[in-house]
């Protein structure tokens, strides 16, 4: 019974955020409680917000039509994922306006992640793409499983062109992560569009610029790093680390929560982190004319939750989206520094080439394209043992 408990039955009073001179930080955003409370809760309510959901077309035929009680990890995962287009197509400065008409790269987005079949990352996708990491679908996920079926589902979503990089055993690899962003079309010589200025290639070349000219482009990287910081409960000496990863640009926050129970973590005050919540049931919705979605329900129109972050679960998976290779190489400064702060202990290590006990293909070969590394990544998933669903 507890895990179907929905804020609809609890009928939960919201509190509002304490009244602290502490930051309030939100995906990298810096705000004061005192004097942008508006803004804050405008940002919480623009990121995607994805709970259970009820009365969908049955995953593959025959299955659930519902996911309450099992698919919070699924639906953070979903959140985590949503940020990341977000980046990618609207813009961190993007805000979403109850009522307002929103651009159509907003619907595009939105319906990667409804409830159907078709949709590049539906909760019928995922569960199904599950199956092949060893999960039958209406099974519990862990942060790794989440973020290995999201990285397969996001070589469908041509629209997007993100390359998806899960760093595993803690170790980020620069090496590896340029090789998978860098497109193998290469300029023709430098001097063929010299004149070119960076923000004219976002992503792209004008179409006057021929095959052979394009200059090394770079697909924007969605950076998932799935850790385990202590035992059974989180090792204190994280926390100020863990805090650092919302204050950087690049954040997309950390997929997680307590025992039987994941949250989307985008921010915190203090020592609270704070959470998009996916334990609540709501109607599936249809798409209306023209592709455009009553959206409301989308979006968390009420204070975010908060928890101190001493009771988070220590396995998480932690997300950074880097736009640009600038964007890449300042996040990969960010951490180096991140090193040097006092009483803050690395939660992985970034290296620039493959470390030698990485190197033996007996044990794991984490090449970006190798078929080996998708067979051998389950190895790592040991942290979704540790959750249970709790009986119903």
């Amino acid at each position: 019974f507890l895990a179907t408990l929905t804020y609809d039955t609890l009928r939960f009073e919201y509190e509002d955020f304490p009244e602290t001179k502490e930051p309030v930080w939100i995906l990298g955003r810096k705000y004061s409680v005192f004097t942008e409370k508006e803004e804050i809760l405008l940002d919480v309510t623009s990121r995607l917000w994805f709970t259970y959901r009820k009365n969908f077309p049955a995953i593959g035929g025959t299955g659930p039509t519902s996911d309450t009680g099992w698919g919070c990890m699924l639906r953070c995962g979903q959140m985590i994922f949503a940020q990341a287009l977000v980046c990618r197509h609207l813009g961190r400065d993007w805000r979403w306006i109850k009522g307002k008409r929103q651009m159509d790269n907003y619907y595009n987005v939105l319906n990667a992640f409804i409830d159907k079949k078709d949709s590049y990352y539906s909760i019928h996708q995922i569960a199904q793409m599950g199956v092949g990491e060893g999960k039958s679908i209406g099974q519990w996920y862990g942060p790794n499983t989440v973020a290995q079926v999201l990285k397969k589902l996001a070589t469908f979503d041509t629209w997007s062109s993100l390359a998806v990089h899960i760093a595993m055993d803690n170790t980020v690899v620069m090496e590896e992560i340029r090789r998978l962003c860098q497109a193998s079309v290469s300029c023709a010589g430098a001097a063929a569009c010299p004149a070119l200025a960076s923000d004219v290639l976002y992503n792209g070349c004008p179409e006057a610029v021929g095959l052979r000219e394009r200059p090394s482009l770079w697909k924007p990287l969605v950076l998932l790093i799935p850790l385990r910081l202590g035992l059974t409960e989180i090792n204190e000496a994280y926390i100020e680390t863990l805090k650092h990863c919302f204050m950087m640009p690049q954040s997309l926050g950390v997929i997680g929560g307590k025992p039987n129970s994941a949250h989307y973590f985008i921010g915190y005050v203090g020592e609270e982190l704070i959470y998009l919540d996916p334990h609540t049931t709501q109607p599936a919705v249809e798409p209306g004319e023209g592709g455009c979605l009553p959206d409301e329900s989308f979006h968390c129109q009420h204070p975010p939750c908060r928890m101190s972050i001493a009771e988070l679960d220590p396995s998480i998976a932690v997300g950074f989206f880097c736009n640009t290779e600038a964007d890449f190489n300042d996040w990969c400064q960010q951490i180096k520094k991140l090193s040097l702060v006092r009483g803050a202990l690395p939660m992985f290590e970034l290296v620039e080439r493959q470390p030698s006990h990485f190197s033996n293909p007996d044990v794991l070969n984490l090449t970006p394209d190798s078929s080996d590394a998708d067979r051998l990544e389950r190895f790592f998933d040991s942290e979704d043992e540790d959750f249970e669903i709790l009986s119903l």
